[in-house]
């Protein structure tokens, strides 16, 4: 499926049409786990995730823009989004982990497996071609969930500097990965 059917489909689900939602289910699950898994680190807490990032779609679809930008990146920040704040929580209440999910196998399926590697090697190649520190400066923020203001004592430069590092490193990411 290319940009142009995902962005039909998000009109279609803007408009509450439940097939246009289950063929953009189809057509962008597996990416959109394997961001939910590489964030949460998790297979249980990336699957219930997964269904929570699918109902804020279907809820905000008209909120997608059609505006050059590619409808996967969208769908990708909102998913990237909703697990950063899943870990965040996580962080702020330290809850007791759930027995069940402790003996749970913690390993990814075949399937995740080779979604990830192949996404992994992707974002890999393009983060090698980002200035030096500014790879480290995404993950911290995007991966780990720290804030701007914390890369930017840690690289001791203001945080608009950081800002503009963080925009800039995103933008050419978002190119690289297009390609």
């Amino acid at each position: 499926m290319d940009r142009n059917d995902i962005e039909v489909l998000l009109g279609q689900v803007a408009l509450k049409d439940a097939k246009a939602f289950s063929a953009l289910y189809d057509a962008t699950c597996a990416k959109l786990f394997g961001i939910c898994l590489r964030v949460l680190g998790n297979q249980a807490q990336a699957e219930d995730a997964l269904q929570e990032i699918y109902a804020k779609i279907w809820a905000k679809a008209d909120r997608y823009n059609v505006n050059g930008l590619s409808p996967m990146t969208w769908l990708i920040t909102v998913a990237r989004n909703h697990c950063i704040d899943l870990l965040r929580q996580r962080k702020q209440t330290d809850p007791i982990e759930d027995h069940a999910t402790a003996l749970r196998d913690p390993s990814p399926t075949v399937e995740a497996t080779l979604i990830a590697k192949d996404q992994a090697r992707d974002v890999a190649h393009c983060m090698d071609q980002l200035p030096e520190g500014r790879a480290e400066a995404v993950r911290g923020v995007y991966l780990l969930g720290k804030t701007y203001q914390d890369l930017a004592d840690q690289q001791d430069v203001p945080l608009n500097t950081m800002r503009t590092w963080l925009r800039r490193a995103l933008i050419s990411l978002r190119e690289c990965l297009s390609k």
